[in-house]
């Protein structure tokens, strides 16, 4: 059966799961800021999903219509949970499912989840198959790294393949990331090279250290990949996918207003729940290269809720249209 990840034009520009980012809100500006090809929630626990903590993990999984195709990430070390779980992201109408298998975070590792089963092919297998059961015709992805604490791409990513997944995500670095090197697009083209070798249909996309959309598409044509992740960059730049725009050139009373949208996004699912501190890390997105921008978003940066920032914002629009 077809999948969505079969009708996009390539190269595929996905935006990459990064956690404690990419929840709703973030994806939501980005949808009206420029929109990637795919999107990714944050990456959610398996176990955590069918346990008595369920409702907590579930905010994650919130996506609205403009969030289309969407992709729910998910991680852990029991193949029954993800069955579990992939039957249950059927049923909420996601898109696809894909599989960490790349984390590198310490606390992950040592509960044998994530990056640490590059390690451990014979459970790798075992959660695919068992992600494969509960999704029914729902495409199956997995995220990972080229090796564990040394390269491997051939040997991991082979077996990976042998498993039939619809895409394979590649982040060019080792997970414990001793070579502290950028990410090896070299080994990331090889990844394809055996693919193409093995005959497989498998798409190959490409992760790690890109900067704009420009260096996306330069580097998916020469590797051959099938689409290029981008990350962090996103942080900086909710524009990033839109080739026809650029940033600078938009009025500053626009970005503004977008700023405002993202305040109220966050009012609207948290609720009284909502913290002021984590966004702020997007106040330079809407708030730089104009004069007095510096000034702005330091006072924004002492503001003591959402409300009074909205406040604010809303005093500097009707300051400038007089």
């Amino acid at each position: 059966m077809t999948s969505f990840w079969q009708k996009i034009l390539k190269p595929i520009l996905v935006q990459a799961p990064m956690e404690g980012v990419t929840d709703v809100i973030f994806r939501e500006m980005l949808g009206l800021c420029s929109r990637p090809a795919v999107f990714f929630t944050e990456f959610v626990n398996v176990e955590g999903l069918n346990s008595e903590g369920r409702e907590r993990l579930l905010p994650k999984l919130k996506f609205t219509s403009r969030q289309r195709p969407i992709v729910a990430q998910i991680w852990g070390n029991n193949p029954d949970n993800f069955t579990k779980t992939a039957k249950m992201l059927v049923k909420m109408d996601f898109d696809g499912i894909d599989l960490n298998m790349g984390c590198p975070d310490k606390a992950v590792i040592k509960m044998g989840c994530g990056g640490a089963l590059i390690s451990n092919h014979r459970l790798a297998s075992e959660i695919f198959l068992a992600a494969k059961k509960g999704a029914c015709s729902l495409p199956v992805s997995i995220k990972t790294r080229i090796g564990f604490d040394k390269i491997e791409t051939e040997k991991w990513i082979g077996f990976l393949l042998e498993q039939n997944p619809d895409v394979i995500i590649i982040h060019g670095k080792t997970v414990t990331g001793k070579d502290k090197k950028k990410t090896d697009w070299e080994e990331i083209g090889k990844a394809v090279r055996l693919r193409n070798k093995l005959k497989s249909q498998t798409f190959i996309i490409g992760n790690g250290d890109i900067t704009s959309l420009y260096q996306a598409k330069e580097l998916a044509e020469k590797y051959g990949l099938d689409g290029i992740m981008i990350g962090r960059a996103m942080i900086s730049n909710f524009w990033i996918f839109n080739e026809k725009l650029e940033p600078e050139k938009i009025p500053q009373r626009d970005k503004l207003k977008l700023l405002i949208k993202h305040l109220e996004l966050a009012k609207k699912y948290y609720g009284n729940h909502a913290s002021f501190n984590p966004l702020k890390k997007y106040f330079r997105n809407y708030i730089s290269g104009y004069e007095g921008a510096n000034e702005l978003r330091v006072n924004l940066m002492k503001q003591p809720s959402i409300e009074e920032a909205i406040k604010k914002l809303l005093s500097v629009i009707a300051s400038e249209t007089q």
